[in-house]
C-alpha cells in the first residue's frame, strides 16, 4: 500500500508589467528532477506549517522573503495539488501559493538550481507538468480581483 505524505509546499512566484504575468521557473541541479524547470518546491521541516515551509523555501531558493523590497504579496492556492511518486511509492500532497515579485527584482539561487527564468503565464509549453498548469491557471484566476483574491491573500504581520 502507498504511504501518503503532505509536508510539501509549492511557491509561484510571479511578477507583473508585461502583456501577461510572467512565472519564475528555476532549474534544478538535484535528481529527480535533474535539468528541469520548476516552481519553488520544498519539504516541511518538524513542526512547520505549509505557510512557514513556503516562505522558508521561498527566501532559501531565490533570497525573497516579506520585508523584502521585492515583495508584494502572497496568496494560498484554493487546490492543494496530489502526485504520485512511483520510486517510493508515495501519494503526496502539496499546499501551493503564490508569491507577487516586484517587476525588477532578481532572484539569488541557491546551490539547489544552476538558472532561473521568467516565463509568460500563456506560454504552456514551458510548464511540464498539468499540475503547474493548473496553479498558473488558479493564479490568473485570483489575479482577475474580487472575492477570491481578498480571501486567499496570506496574511504576514506573523510571519
Amino acid at each position: 500500500m502507498p504511504t501518503l505524505r503532505a509536508d510539501i509546499s509549492d511557491v509561484y512566484v510571479f511578477r507583473r508589467g508585461g502583456r501577461v504575468p510572467e512565472f519564475l521557473q528555476l532549474r534544478r541541479t538535484r535528481a529527480p528532477l535533474v535539468g528541469t524547470w520548476q516552481p519553488i518546491m520544498g519539504h516541511a521541516r518538524e513542526g512547520e506549517t505549509a505557510r512557514a515551509t513556503a516562505l522558508r523555501e521561498l527566501k532559501e531558493e531565490t533570497g525573497l522573503s516579506p520585508g523584502s523590497p521585492g515583495f508584494l504579496g502572497m496568496w494560498s492556492l484554493d487546490q492543494v495539488h496530489p502526485f504520485y511518486i512511483a520510486a517510493l511509492d508515495c501519494i503526496c500532497l502539496s499546499p501551493r501559493f503564490a508569491v507577487e515579485a516586484a517587476p525588477a527584482w532578481i532572484p539569488i539561487l541557491n546551490e539547489e538550481h544552476d538558472a532561473a527564468r521568467w516565463t509568460p503565464a500563456d506560454d504552456a509549453a514551458s510548464f511540464v507538468w498539468p499540475g503547474q498548469r493548473a496553479a498558473v491557471a488558479e493564479v490568473l484566476e485570483i489575479l482577475r480581483g474580487g472575492v477570491a483574491e481578498r480571501l486567499l491573500r496570506v496574511p504576514l504581520d506573523n510571519g
